[in-house]
């Protein structure tokens, strides 16, 4: 018997039990493809399947919308597997354990993949369906958006006949995100040299800092571990003299480094030690609010490799002292919203080299550019490398959208309340579907998510069925 049965609306809980009998974790995602593919096929509907595993299926409009404009539905079909640590499950070959609890659908001992799982089965019950109008629809359904956006990045959308995109791959009932962050990887390789040097080695650590997202959190006065170091290393070495042997620190681009660490040698060990107390005091002055709790260490180590020589010490400081990271510009459209900022997300040491890694976001794809021309600028005026990869662009806001003002109408019609419209310092899947398709009007919603991404992960019920009102109204009034 089906866990989900009697839930309303039935079709849409129907297709997200079935859609959950199959594993579809990031990376893991041909069964459930060839399931959607073969979903279409069944019902006649046009179906493309790519090589990376991306399923479009088309369906013509139901009587009286032949003609009308035709509409993008997306989502996409991979989740984030994460499980309790005593749960036996096997999640790239067992399907999920569902629950219900009161007004919440749940997995037990696992996530429950309703980002994205709950978008393809609302397209799946519109597909399936006889007695819902609605315009054409084109249903865009991606592969591995956990893991970097690489279905949407690779999809093909020559022929697609859309220019209204309803993405559902948001977590926040009443909230319609209108336009998102353009991104990038860079990373700056400082070639360096090393050489004897007479001193004692210490070892400088900064610790004890929230981090946080680089995007969404990039505007709470979080420090970061990295530029912290930087700071420490040129007031400890003007102080006490000496050369960089090894730095280090965060541990994924996109997250705000919480620690740092280095190894340096110096000519007079107390006094680099006292500038190290000095600074912490500084740091925790200068970020009683956003980070009171920082802390600078510092004590006697072993070297594991020769110093770097004075010149490629110099460069290493320049690059953390002079690298632009945190908040760089405010929108004047969209009022509190980062515009566009980068982050210092990792830095590491090898026995020739630097490097530096950088997330670069902006809600305006030519400030992104403009922040990737200076990291290569500081790059080359310190004889390294800049490396981009993973560039994906923004989605940005469009002050006159109709899609947006049919939907904010029929939601406040349901809902006795208009809803939130925002912008978000952060990347989704609308921002390279819309420029793959100059001119989509998009606006992304969802039901209410809470925990997603672990075993806490609940979906409500109630939101569901919101949210399917929501969704079957608009494409009833896009005629």
């Amino acid at each position: 018997m089906a866990v989900l049965e009697g839930l309303e609306p039935r079709s849409v809980f129907h297709w997200f039990e079935e859609l959950c009998r199959i594993p579809h974790g990031s990376g893991n995602t041909r069964a459930i493809s060839d399931y959607l593919a073969a979903f279409g096929r069944r019902r006649g509907l046009a179906v493309r399947q790519d090589a990376l595993g991306n399923v479009i299926l088309t369906k013509p409009g139901t009587p009286g919308y032949e003609n009308a404009p035709a509409v993008m539905l997306q989502g996409h079909m991979d989740m984030v597997c994460v499980k309790e640590p005593d749960c036996p499950k096997d999640m790239a070959r067992e399907g999920l354990d569902l629950a219900a609890e009161g007004d919440t659908v749940y997995a037990r001992g696992t996530t429950l993949g309703a980002d994205d799982g709950i978008a393809v089965a609302m397209a799946l019950a519109l597909l399936d369906s006889r007695d819902i109008p609605h315009p054409p629809l084109e249903v865009v359904l991606t592969v591995d958006e956990e893991i970097g956006m690489l279905g949407a990045s690779g999809i093909d959308l020559t022929g697609l006949e859309s220019r209204l995109l309803i993405n559902l791959d948001s977590e926040v009932e009443g909230v319609f995100t209108a336009g998102c962050a353009g991104g990038a990887r860079a990373e700056i390789s400082v070639p360096v040299k090393r050489e004897d040097f007479l001193g004692e080695t210490i070892k400088i650590s900064v610790s004890g800092l929230v981090g946080g997202h680089s995007g969404i959190e990039i505007d709470r006065g979080r420090a970061n571990a990295v530029v912290l170091l930087g700071r420490v290393l040129y007031a400890a070495l003007q102080e006490g003299g000496g050369r960089i042997v090894a730095v280090s620190g965060g541990g994924m681009d996109n997250a705000i480094p919480a620690s740092a660490e280095a190894a340096v040698a110096v000519t007079d060990a107390e006094k680099a030690l006292a500038v190290c107390r000095e600074m912490e005091r500084i740091f925790r002055r200068e970020y009683a609010v956003g980070d009171g709790n920082v802390t600078v260490a510092a004590g006697p180590c072993q070297a594991d490799a020769l110093p770097l020589d004075a010149d490629s010490s110099r460069r290493v400081l320049a690059l953390l002292q002079c690298a632009p990271n945190g908040v760089q510009e405010m929108s004047r459209e969209v009022e509190g919203l980062v515009q566009t900022s980068l982050n210092l997300g990792i830095l590491t040491t090898d026995s020739d080299s630097v490097r530096a890694c950088f997330c670069v976001r902006s809600n305006v794809n030519s400030q992104k550019d403009m922040l990737l021309q200076r990291l290569e600028l500081l790059s080359g005026l310190l004889g390294g490398e800049l490396s981009i990869s993973g560039s994906y662009p923004a989605w940005e806001y469009r002050a006159d959208s109709p899609l947006r003002a049919l939907m904010t109408e029929v939601f406040t019609e349901q809902y006795g309340h208009a809803p939130t419209v925002e912008v978000i310092h952060a990347g989704v899947e609308c921002g390279l579907l819309a420029d793959k398709l100059p001119g989509l009007d998009g606006v992304s919603i969802g039901p209410e998510l809470t925990q997603i991404h672990t075993p806490r992960e609940r979906m409500h019920i109630a939101s569901v069925r919101r949210t399917w009102r929501l969704v079957t109204e608009t494409l009833r009034r896009l005629r």
